[in-house]
């Protein structure tokens, strides 16, 4: 007969180990950088919109920023049109511009409106453009401060959050597309890690959640062996960097969680976006799968072991 409870006992421990942060996180807004893998597979899309989905129905407000970079090559290839990357971005002429617009605000967005929708979410679809939701500039210089032309690529200068506000507060899911709108009304390219960080910190977010193609900020115990670093505050993090443990283009990840942190955002969490599910398993259990930065070790509940 116990045999026969592990497995329904298991589940009953699971939601009560999430309720703490079910209760901690109850109306407040979480924003989540959907990309990378997580948009190929045709399982682990739906997994994803099933998270984003139980988060609306249990009182957390998500909101959903998407990158679409296979697809724009996807289609830029159809289309026989030239694209390169430059200092880590996106060259974008008025021709990939164009292509670009079209897949990100006409496909992309609108498919994973329709997933969450089917799944009984209330999504809504937008892109900077609407309402003038993202403002930017032509980004002129690189991260080197050296000037760069890149074509029709934006840096920010402001998010509009009345909008987002209304609607995440409400009932609905904004889902985000990376185009901003310039102060010509000219549309432009954005880097989708840079909205949602900008959107996370305008929304004054609790949580900034990239699902990437790694497991996470990982570091080599004594006895060889590679394992994920569950979380960080900001002076460990820094520490981990001029050690040569985060390395490579872990870095800019890294910084660009704390760069967040330090404008207000509560946490911000780097999480591998090919494991089903991960976006509850990293919210939502204690030991999470992924790494968490913080600015320094606030905890949710007394006992939780961050």
């Amino acid at each position: 007969m116990e045999t026969d409870l592990v497995t329904p006992l298991q589940k009953a421990q699971i939601l009560i180990e999430a309720l703490p942060y079910i209760r901690r996180l109850s109306g407040k807004t979480v924003v989540i950088k959907y990309g990378g893998n997580a948009m190929v597979s045709e399982e682990l899309k739906t997994n994803v919109m099933e998270d984003v989905t139980l988060l609306k129905f249990i009182g957390i407000n998500p909101i959903l920023v998407h990158g679409g970079g296979p697809d724009i090559n996807a289609m830029l290839g159809r289309l026989g049109v030239h694209s390169e990357f430059r200092d880590g971005l996106r060259v974008t002429t008025p021709e990939v511009m164009e292509v670009a617009q079209m897949v990100l605000v006409g496909r992309t967005n609108k498919e994973i409106v329709a997933r969450l929708n089917q799944l009984g979410a209330q999504a809504v679809g937008l892109s900077g453009i609407d309402g003038r939701l993202i403002e930017c500039v032509r980004m002129t210089r690189g991260t080197d401060g050296q000037p760069l032309d890149i074509g029709n690529v934006g840096e920010i200068t402001h998010i509009n959050t009345s909008m987002l506000e209304t609607l995440a507060a409400g009932a609905y899911v904004p889902v985000i597309a990376p185009i901003g709108i310039g102060p010509d009304g000219e549309s432009y390219n954005i880097n989708a890690d840079t909205v949602a960080s900008e959107i996370a910190t305008a929304m004054k977010a609790e949580k900034l959640i990239t699902l990437t193609d790694v497991e996470g900020v990982k570091k080599t115990t004594p006895e060889g062996e590679s394992v994920v670093i569950a979380s960080m505050t900001e002076s460990e993090a820094h520490k981990l960097i001029d050690s040569g443990v985060i390395a490579g283009g872990m870095i800019p990840k890294v910084l660009g969680c704390l760069d967040t942190v330090n404008r207000g955002v509560g946490r911000a969490h780097i999480i591998d976006g090919r494991i089903s599910h991960s976006l509850l398993l990293e919210i939502f259990t204690n030991k999470g799968i992924g790494t968490m930065i913080m600015k320094e070790r606030r905890p949710y509940y007394q006992g939780e072991k961050i």
